[in-house]
């Protein structure tokens, strides 16, 4: 059960932070206290062994800390890490771990060498596939971000949007200052749900957000008198604003055309492209980043089979986060977050964008294609560079075929029409994409076309189109034995080497 302000209150709050701070963190659910509680009572000698259940989000994120405690001070000798949990029509699945004094170690039912804070094993004692050592990496902080949470409801519909946006303001400016399409889970996943929001920032005053008459007046009869009830202060005092605005991801895209997207909870990671006039909710982790060869990267083999392996699930749909999935990744030398920070993009034959002004080599690294690398159980000496530009160029294409190949499906020109967006008013032109619209008859079909129709089908055409990204992608790790036979756990091991590698030097 997740910590709730609301149910349990500030002060309870504040009264487990204070007496565990150093040991369970903030965000980590309840549950996590009491294998908290049985580790400290093992290592005084007052208790053997424990076992718990719990939702299989221990395996990951800030929950998983309290198993990294228990794996440095005792071990896991017995674990299911998924398992159903089915009571009273809630489907949930679950994680059973024992921990302590005990012979041996068996995982879901099978005996291992070990078991890792992250619930798996080793294939054999020695092996070097434990991702609960990967750490963040600072290459990759102040680019992935939750959406908005706006704990009230600010969305209204389309067409009242459209109609204010044809509205003046006492101050002369347009309504499209604080109207923005919205984009949550469904929209990505199951298609337009045509839906706006009221968005007033993070540094609108209630004076100022008042000049913007006719969404102020909604909020006002729609949200304050919810808002002014509520036990955080923040919502009471800011009743006209989202609960949590993202300052830091709204600053990361004030100079972005365009950031990447995907669902937190999905069956399939996939990422897609947003405009930057779209309002991200909660259920949307972004990055920001407007370059096909970040795209390309994040939407490879090696980046979800890591975030399926980093992150946790709900029932069963995977979870992505920004700390344990994003910030951890490793990506290709030359080809981080932190290369593509000035967000200066080039387009090369084909449109697809590159970041700008990246070196064709790294400094003191052979930049030469290498052949017959070392054997696969030998990650470190896999890790080879290749020349950066090359390598971006190569990933930016494929993912731009990949996109476009994707969108004629969702939307086939035979099928739909497009019609420009409305110019509010006091604007010479629209700030918002034109709207893709079913013709006459096509409504139906279109319907259907839904990415998670599409991942569901997995066609052979978007097979092939990933399967030329995931080879752009291996080039840019140097990896010149990839081939899509390559196992799972090579490609993890590699990785985490890669993860590990970083870490321990100066400013990686």
């Amino acid at each position: 059960m997740s910590r709730k302000r609301g149910e349990l209150g500030e002060a309870y709050i504040h009264a487990l932070d204070a007496a565990y701070a150093t040991r369970v963190p903030g965000a980590a659910d309840l549950v996590c206290y009491w294998f908290d509680k049985a580790r400290a009572q093992i290592a005084a000698g007052q208790l053997q062994r424990a076992g718990l259940v719990t939702t299989n989000s221990i395996r990951g994120g800030a929950n998983r800390k309290v198993l990294d405690a228990i794996c440095a001070e005792t071990r896991i000798f017995e674990a299911w890490s998924d398992e159903p949990w089915i009571n009273n029509g809630a489907a949930v699945r679950v994680s059973l771990v024992c921990f302590g004094v005990g012979d041996g170690a068996r995982l879901n039912g099978a005996e291992v060498p070990q078991i890792y804070a992250d619930l798996t094993a080793p294939a054999t004692a020695g092996d070097s596939l434990n991702l609960g050592l990967a750490q963040v990496l600072p290459a990759n902080l102040a680019a992935s971000f939750q959406g908005a949470s706006k704990k009230a409801k600010f969305e209204i519909d389309a067409a009242l949007a459209r109609e204010w946006l044809q509205q003046p303001n006492p101050h002369g400016r347009p309504n499209s200052d604080v109207l923005k399409p919205w984009a949550n889970g469904f929209e990505l996943s199951r298609g337009p749900q045509h839906q706006w929001i009221i968005d007033f920032g993070n540094e609108l005053t209630e004076t100022e957000a008042a000049l913007y008459e006719l969404p102020f007046a909604y909020v006002t009869g729609h949200i304050k008198s919810e808002r002014i009830t509520k036990s955080e202060a923040a919502l009471r005092l800011h009743w006209w604003r989202f609960g949590r605005p993202r300052v830091e991801l709204r600053a990361a895209l004030k100079t972005l055309p365009r950031f990447i997207a995907t669902v937190a909870h999905s069956k399939h990671r996939f990422f897609v492209w947003l405009p930057v006039t779209t309002s991200p909710d909660q259920a949307l982790i972004t990055v920001a980043r407007a370059d096909d060869t970040t795209f390309g990267i994040l939407h490879s083999r090696f980046h979800e089979l890591w975030s399926l392996r980093m992150g946790t699930s709900l029932e069963d749909r995977p979870r992505y986060t920004p700390t344990t999935c994003f910030e951890t990744f490793p990506f290709p030398a030359g080809l981080t977050p932190l290369d593509t920070a000035h967000q200066r993009t080039e387009t090369v034959d084909g449109g697809a964008l590159i970041p700008a002004d990246l070196p064709d080599a790294l400094p003191g690294v052979d930049s030469k294609p290498k052949q017959a690398l070392a054997p696969a159980n030998k990650a470190l000496a896999a890790i080879k560079t290749i020349p950066t530009r090359q390598a971006a160029t190569a990933i930016a294409l494929a993912a731009q075929r990949l996109n476009t190949l994707r969108q004629a499906w969702l939307n086939p020109p035979e099928w739909t029409h497009t019609v420009p967006e409305v110019v509010p008013l006091g604007l010479a032109t629209s700030p918002y994409p034109d709207r893709t619209l079913p013709r006459a008859g096509f409504e139906k079909e279109l319907a259907k076309r839904t990415l998670t129709n599409l991942y569901n089908q997995r066609p052979a055409w978007l097979a092939a189109a990933h399967a030329q990204l995931d080879t752009a992608v291996a080039a840019a790790y140097g990896w010149a034995d990839y081939t899509a036979d390559m196992p799972d756990d090579e490609i993890l091991r590699r990785l985490l080497a890669l993860n590990l590698q970083r870490s321990t030097l100066p400013g990686a």
